[in-house]
């Protein structure tokens, strides 16, 4: 976000007409402002503020229906068609555990929220939209065909704001908890020692957290047993064994404010431009390949033996997108998705940072 005088709520709206086919994400950094001042600027206009109630918006999603959840960050774009059911509420984590829109949703990172209509033709599409407190985009639901729009509209009734002003309330950049800059004083030791005794990857964050790294840095320095580097041109090779071969995987994409998860098989890999598109009939995803900056295959034990991801990371260090295998609680890994992610074209490792 850049220092210039941000424009008013006309101009934006004005901005907005003249530029109908650019992203609102686009349009948004054209204007050095966020998104979330984008869509307030709309306001009384086809938008209505809504109350970032996680928790109540999970339970009353269930009555919409079919959606597509959208959950994006600046280098992927995940997005499912399904049902928002098997509903975890929570105040620090929530959780949407369906068989085709899967998340892990942090509540106190979601702060502002609309619900948006725009006219396409003769159509109307409606959506959710949800930011950080820094105006960037978390997570969004857009209406289908076979959506409720009677339970839509009463969901959006119950969490309309009082606050219908054409403007947000930025509070700047917000610094990811995830990248630690500079040195570490880790010890080598201490973090193979620790690595080695883990049982579950979820147990992953907790050590980092221990240990003041960064997950790039842990990986930097573990050594080639558990972590090692591979060719960039690994992940779309990846894609197309997976989908040649009909393999399922998880497909994780996230941000601060939540996480978003495919499981299943892919089978329509298309790129265009930079970007490499996974065109299935119910998931779509979208990877800018060239802000791709170091690829890593990663060992960690679980006490059902070790599992392997693939871990993607932007210029600076934060993870774009990461890969497993399918497989349950309790389940060993897949032995086809071992045996690709060990046979990835591999890399010398840099030295640890």
């Amino acid at each position: 976000m850049d220092q210039r005088v941000k424009p008013a709520p006309h101009e934006i709206r004005r901005a907005r007409t003249e530029n109908p086919k650019t992203r609102e994400r686009d349009l948004a950094a054209q204007l050095g402002i966020s998104e979330a001042e984008l869509v307030a600027a709309h306001c009384g206009d086809g938008v209505v503020r809504i109350e970032p109630r996680v928790n109540d918006l999970l339970t009353g999603l269930e009555a919409v229906g079919e959606v597509m959840a959208l959950t994006r960050n600046e280098s992927a774009v995940h997005e499912k068609i399904g049902v928002y059911d098997k509903v975890v509420t929570g105040n620090h984590n929530a959780m949407v555990l369906g068989e085709n829109i899967d998340l892990r949703i942090f509540p106190k990172i979601w702060a502002h929220g609309f619900a948006v209509e725009k006219r396409d033709g003769d159509d109307i599409r409606r959506s959710l939209q949800f930011f950080d407190a820094a105006g960037e985009a978390v997570h969004k639901v857009h209406l289908r065909p076979a959506s409720s729009l009677y339970a839509y509209q009463k969901l959006v009734a119950a969490l309309e704001s009082s606050n219908q002003e054409p403007t947000a309330d930025i509070s700047g950049h917000i610094p990811d908890d995830e990248v630690h800059g500079g040195e570490t004083t880790a010890n080598l030791d201490d973090l193979r020692d620790r690595w080695s005794r883990l049982t579950d990857v979820h147990q992953f964050f907790g050590m980092l957290k221990t240990l003041k790294l960064s997950r790039r840095q842990a990986v930097r320095m573990v050594g080639q047993d558990y972590a090692w580097l591979l060719d960039n041109d690994a992940v779309r090779a990846m894609f197309h064994h997976a989908a040649e071969g009909e393999m399922p995987i998880m497909c994780f994409v996230g941000n601060r404010g939540c996480i978003q998860i495919h499981s299943g098989p892919i089978k329509s890999i298309k790129p265009m431009g930079p970007w490499i598109n996974v065109l299935d009939e119910t998931f779509h995803l979208h990877l800018r390949t060239d802000h791709i900056h170091e690829v890593w295959a990663v060992r960690k034990p679980t006490k059902d033996g070790h599992v392997t991801s693939l871990e993607i990371y932007d210029v600076d260090g934060k993870m774009i997108i990461q890969f497993f295998g399918k497989r349950h609680e309790g389940e060993s890994e897949r032995d086809d998705w071992r045996f690709l992610a060990e046979n990835l074209p591999r890399i010398p490792s840099p030295t640890a940072a």
